[in-house]
């Protein structure tokens, strides 16, 4: 058996010309064009790269972009004002902070200052508890990303069993919730979990989320079971070169799994396209519109 590559990027591509034609058509009816507001604190290398590609993937589905970059020693006050001023500008939709951000700022803080309609990371408290009981939420990026791709693989989700392996605030709660919603019966794993290949092995839907390069063996998986590696590992590859690698070590799993997400170019890109398509959302449920189809819960 060879595993069938899910392929994130040619996925996400999609996602983001159904979001540029919504983003046309609400334009075209109502005078109204979508923003997002990125916020960077710092000169972190890889926020600095993903702020930039945040930006120029912002522009060309046709939306508007706002960038804000501040200094690293800029006081958590400051950064609030701000998020103030974002929150009641009615041309913006979206607001996203750049994670992480300085050691002397408190994220939680920063991030439940955010007016919850427009957490397009969905990371507000007050979004976090809508998708636990099942309300209308802006959903987090990446774990939406990874519901599309399944769906798109298998159909209804409902009945299948799934384990989340990684239990942080970020992916794997959120997935855990979102296959909740799906009918999947569904386990999340960590690092207290008890023998913890032989649960792998239960698993139909297998979602592996714990930033530790190859951690999910070959032998851990499902024959047929439905990979998806969520991890982004940058690990050495000899000759002072690096490489990106995944939670799973895909050269034993793809003998295995009946589908995988390769890493780079499976949930990776997904990531972009579902913030594209949350600031859409926003937008839409901001102005009484109608919400896009396909493009959120």
């Amino acid at each position: 058996m060879t595993a069938r590559i899910i392929d994130g990027k040619a996925f996400a591509a999609g996602i983001r010309e159904r979001v540029a034609v919504e983003v046309a058509r609400i334009r075209a009816a109502a005078g109204i064009t979508p923003g997002l507001a990125v916020v960077l604190v710092g000169e972190d290398p890889a926020s600095q790269v993903y702020v930039k590609n945040k930006g120029v993937q912002t522009r060309a589905a046709g939306m508007e972009s706002f960038e804000y970059r501040l200094p690293a020693e800029t006081p958590e006050a400051e950064l609030l004002a701000l998020i103030d001023r974002l929150n009641a500008d009615p041309v913006v939709h979206g607001i996203l902070v750049q994670l992480p951000l300085p050691r002397h700022m408190d994220e939680a803080r920063v991030i439940n200052a955010l007016d919850p309609a427009k957490d397009v990371d969905g990371f507000h408290a007050i979004n976090v508890g809508r998708l636990a009981t099942g309300r209308k939420a802006m959903v987090p990026c990446t774990p939406l990303g990874c519901l599309m791709l399944l769906r798109d693989q298998l159909g209804d989700l409902a009945g299948r069993r799934a384990v989340v392996v990684g239990r942080s605030n970020i992916v794997g709660k959120p997935m855990a919730q979102l296959l909740l919603r799906e009918s999947c019966t569904v386990t999340i794993a960590h690092s207290r979990t008890q023998d913890l290949p032989a649960l792998c092995r239960e698993a139909e839907i297998l979602v592996a989320a714990v930033g530790r390069p190859g951690m999910i063996r070959g032998d851990w998986i499902r024959p047929g079971a439905t990979v998806i590696d969520v991890g982004i590992n940058r690990i050495d590859a000899g000759e002072g070169r690096t490489r990106l690698a995944g939670d799973v070590a895909f050269d034993e799993a793809v003998g295995v799994a009946g589908a995988i997400t390769p890493v780079p170019g499976g949930v990776g890109p997904m990531t972009i396209a579902c913030l594209l398509a949350n600031t859409l959302t926003a937008c839409a449920r901001a102005n009484g519109l109608a919400e896009p189809e396909g493009l959120t819960l």
